[in-house]
């Protein structure tokens, strides 16, 4: 599948700022299963181009001088290859226990570790589906129920939330199992789910007669990530692979649009 993908991120500001920086992930990770056919940011400023510790391909944005706007536009195109039921060519060059850290957006609670042991059922023969079901069942997608702070636990007792949330949920299940996973953010081809297509899912380590490695899943749509799907960065969670972080001096309040298109070329 051909994706021609539109990212459109504006904060504005009610006063001048005189400095900001910015790291940008925003750049289609290299991984086997998709090639980056073109490919362009425009900012402001001047970027420095460097790859962070989980091998995402990053971006240091930095603005000096008084300005009270930072537009933010990358597009291009990504080819992408079906994966036979999200596995993952790649291992990675970390080990995959580095992906069994806890953070605060994945901490563990009384209440994530009894949902994960009534719908994981343990680390040997981990139902991955049907915790990835359960999850959509328990915390419905609803646009604007929680923010980018927001754990796993309060989406999972406020029973509603996005892809994050469905993805921070999943990483802390698995955990509670000892099973490695970790969080991707990217682009969908959203269809006609009415799901926003900047996205975020899992990747799960699973070591099986027939396969080790990571298995990629949409949690979201309870399925295998696929051609559908353009991987921008994977992390821990939401906080080390959020497309857009950083800090600003001045400004003021903030406001923040964000416009995105992901648009499949192949059924053109």
């Amino acid at each position: 599948m051909r994706l021609a993908i539109r990212h459109e991120t504006l904060y504005r500001y009610t006063a001048p700022l005189n400095y900001t920086i910015q790291q940008l992930r925003l750049t289609p990770r290299i991984d086997s299963h998709q090639q980056t056919l073109q490919w362009h940011i425009d900012t402001p400023g001047l970027r420095h181009a460097f790859t962070d510790a989980f091998g995402n391909l990053c971006h240091m944005l930095t603005i000096t001088g008084n300005h009270d706007a930072v537009p933010i536009v990358v597009s291009g195109e990504v080819d992408v290859t079906a994966l036979v039921q999200g596995r993952l060519h790649e291992k990675g060059t970390l080990s995959p226990l580095v992906f069994t850290t806890p953070t605060r957006l994945i901490a563990q609670t009384e209440s994530i570790q009894a949902f994960s042991a009534r719908h994981l059922r343990g680390k040997n023969s981990p139902d991955l589906m049907g915790l990835a079901e359960a999850i959509c069942g328990a915390v419905s997608y609803q646009s604007g129920a929680t923010a980018v702070t927001s754990t796993a636990d309060e989406a999972l007792h406020l029973g509603s939330g996005v892809c994050q949330d469905h993805a921070h949920l999943f990483i802390a299940c698995c955990h509670a199992q000892d099973i490695p996973a970790r969080y991707v953010s990217g682009y969908i081809d959203s269809g006609s789910t009415g799901h926003a297509e900047s996205h975020a899912w899992v990747d799960v380590w699973v070591e099986e007669s027939a396969f080790t490695g990571w298995i990629s899943i949409d949690v979201t749509h309870a399925m295998f990530a696929g051609e559908v799907h353009c991987r921008l960065a994977v992390a821990r969670d939401y906080d080390s692979a959020a497309p857009v972080s950083g800090i600003r001096r001045g400004g003021g309040e903030e406001s923040l649009e964000v416009s995105v298109n992901v648009t499949p070329l192949d059924s053109q």
